[in-house]
Order: C-alpha cells, then structure tokens, then sequence
C-alpha cells in the first residue's frame, strides 16, 4: 500500500476524537510508515523505547498470524494501561497503533472504535 494511503488514515483517524494522543501505521518489521501526534503533546515514550514498542507491536502480529485460520483475523486489540489506553487495527501486515488519554469513558473510546473500522477496512 502506498505512504499516502497510510498518510490519509492518520489524519481521518486522528480528528476522530480530541483525546487521540497518536496514531500511527507500523510496518511489519516495527518501522513507523506514517503518523500524527496531537500537536503540543508530550510522548510518554522516548525515542528508542517507541521503538522497541513498535518492534513489540510487529512481533506480535506476526504471531497472532498463526492463529487465524482458526480463529479469525484480529479485528482490533484495546489495552488498558494505567496511563493510556491503545487500540490497535490490522492492515495486511501492517499494524495501525492509536494511543489514547487514560481518562476516556469506555462510551468514547467504543466511539472511536466503531468509528476507526471502517477506515480501516476501506483499506484492508
């Protein structure tokens, strides 16, 4: 898939909800194809570890890959971490990474969920 393509989904996803902190398309070998910060936000994550994060992210799709002729495709993964929440959509190989403030009503983050499918969908 194209860079623009990722591009795109990083801007419709991130003006989805003003509690997105990120969003971000990893590859399959954990490099960041393409992304959009909320602007003014501090990264809760330094340099190397968003990138061991990102590796963690590739590792992990790559595994659950054997699962899917008996169980499906993964659909999303939401985490709840104590201070952010993460949802996290497949594309072919590629992985889309949203993380998302920890004090979010679950009503909104299934919003943002329900609203994210699609998108990712369109371009799975």
């Amino acid at each position: 898939m194209l860079k623009e393509n990722f591009e795109k989904i990083c801007d419709s996803i991130s003006t989805i909800s003003p509690f997105i902190r990120f969003v971000g398309v990893i590859g399959e070998s954990g490099n960041l194809i393409a992304y959009k910060r909320r602007p003014d936000l501090i990264p809760l994550l330094d340099e190397k570890n968003t990138q061991y994060q990102f590796s963690h992210i590739a590792i992990k799709t790559d595994l659950e890959g054997f699962f899917d002729k008996n169980l499906g495709e993964i659909e999303f993964v939401w985490e709840e971490r104590e201070k952010v929440q993460t949802i996290s959509f497949a594309i072919k190989k590629s992985r889309v990474w949203i993380s998302i403030d920890k004090k979010v009503i679950r009503s909104e983050m299934l919003r943002i969920i329900d609203s994210c499918l699609p998108l990712v969908k369109k371009f799975s």
